[in-house]
């Protein structure tokens, strides 16, 4: 392959998120479920590539033929292939670039009570996937228990964590689960939205919502995925002259050195356990260890050092925003459009279980556990959480803006406050990281116990004490 190659293979990710757009712009059902163009365009480009168009030309031309991969040469597809792994660093480096940190009694008083029931359903996703593994998908369809890691990884870290753990699934010898992760994680985005309006009409009519009494939906711009004129802002801030150099590049240069910071701590931890526990014990943990969580702890160095020494608040989080979602978007578009269709067919039975199991217990969290944890605007608050477990972030503030349009609840801020603690370790973070392999070396019911302690933790603890409003009386 040669850098020619390469770089047309990258001019297909902009035909591809255009046709996306386009589609969007066209079809009212794709705006009415809020689809990103990126998840639009990537299944055009796998309807169009070797699985399905190019299965179809095969029975008119000759293998040799272009049109035998559909219009995705097989370059392209290799180099695509590659990008989800990539990009998902660049993702999770960026998470904490340029954010102010806020008071901790802040945290604890509005995020507490969001972090306890995001953890009782974040863990709760590995019980339910377990209890599945041990029960039905390893009995009786001889996959392995690490299965049962596969909702949490796909609903609550979404495409990108689900890419980001490739490399695991195939070091631990189950390459399959990544084709089976990104399915499910584009299932939980549909099912993200389709079940959050259906909720939101349910509360609205049974008198459950605070803010709202009645849904009148997005704009049409809005809907079409175009910001309103009057709404438009500045994609960032111009922190430093561009004959210095180009405040883009500046900022692209804080996500590349995070990242590499991240890769140095994972390198010393890997070479740490070498001369330590592997040499004691002979087994070795750390290597499964993808990048990405520990290049979220890179930016998370670097962020507290621009807060002690950057006196020109060069950083600018807007900008880190933008960049963060390029890399989502590149990283979307090449995991769907590279998914094996194949793998999900021939698992099609376990996949559906893992699908339907997880989106029952996120629905019936939902709704028993958020009116008991979340002591004020419940409902507003929940369904940010409701929508961030079902695949990505923006499901939820998409849904806390519909219920709460002018930000009177303190949902948004709730929820933010609650991301600085609960990123790190769940939806992408340590422990997602960590659950396969900690499956795979201690066992699905080693790791069920676990998962059903933690569960309990984040269910006793919101219930009897963030739950009864005790955190606001101790503040």
């Amino acid at each position: 392959m040669n850098p020619e190659q390469i770089g047309f293979a990258l001019l297909y990710i902009g035909v591809f998120l255009l046709v996306g757009k386009i589609i969007r712009l066209k079809v009212k059902v794709l705006q009415n479920l809020f689809l990103p163009s990126s998840i639009i365009g990537g299944f055009v480009a796998l309807l169009l590539g070797p699985q399905v168009l190019g299965k179809i030309m095969l029975n008119f031309v000759s293998e040799d033929h272009f049109l035998a991969n559909g219009i995705m040469t097989g370059t392209i597809i290799e180099v695509w292939s590659a990008l989800p792994g990539l990009m998902i660093n660049v993702v999770f480096a960026s998470l904490f670039l340029g954010a102010t940190m806020p008071k901790l009694r802040d945290i604890w008083t509005f995020g507490g009570p969001q972090l306890a029931f995001g953890w009782a359903i974040g863990w709760g996703q590995y019980v339910i996937g377990l209890l599945v593994a041990i029960l039905i998908l390893t009995p009786f369809f001889d996959i392995p228990a690490m299965a049962g890691a596969l909702i949490e990884v796909a609903f609550e870290g979404g495409h990108g964590t689900a890419a980001g753990m490739a490399s695991t699934f195939e070091e631990l010898g189950f390459e399959e689960a990544f084709d089976l992760a990104i399915g499910l994680a584009t299932v939980g985005v549909l099912s993200g939205v389709i079940f959050g309006i259906i909720l939101i009409n349910w509360a609205v009519r049974r008198g459950k919502t605070k803010v709202i009494k009645d849904v009148n939906g997005f704009s049409d711009l809005r809907k079409q995925g175009i910001m309103e004129y009057q709404n438009r802002e500045p994609a960032g801030k111009m922190t430093t002259r561009p004959e210095s150099i180009e405040p883009l590049s500046f900022h692209l240069s804080i996500v590349m050195l995070a990242i590499l910071i991240g890769w140095l701590i994972l390198q010393g931890l890997i070479g740490l356990e070498s001369i330590t526990i592997t040499n004691w014990t002979g087994s070795s943990f750390m290597k499964y260890i993808p990048l990405f969580p520990i290049a979220m702890f890179g930016g998370i160095i670097l962020q507290v050092f621009f807060n002690k020494k950057d006196k020109y608040n060069l950083v600018d989080r807007r900008m880190i925003n933008r960049i963060q979602g390029l890399a989502l978007d590149v990283l979307i578009i090449t995991a769907i459009a590279t998914v094996s269709l194949d793998v999900i067919g021939e698992y099609l039975v376990p996949f559906l279980i893992l699908a339907v199991a997880g989106i029952a217990w996120n629905l019936f969290g939902f709704l028993t556990l958020a009116p008991k944890i979340i002591p004020d605007y419940w409902f507003e608050r929940g369904i940010g959480d409701f929508g961030q477990s079902m695949g990505v972030t923006a499901t939820g503030l998409l849904l806390m803006r519909i219920v709460d349009p002018d930000n009177e609840s303190p949902a948004f801020e709730a929820f933010g406050y609650k991301q600085l603690v609960y990123e790190p370790f769940l939806g992408g973070g340590l422990v997602t990281a960590l659950s396969v392999p900690f499956i795979v070396q201690f066992g699905a019911v080693a790791g069920l116990i676990f998962a059903i302690v933690m569960v309990i933790i984040g269910i006793t603890s919101g219930i009897f004490y963030f739950g009864k409003g005790k955190h606001i009386k101790n503040k």
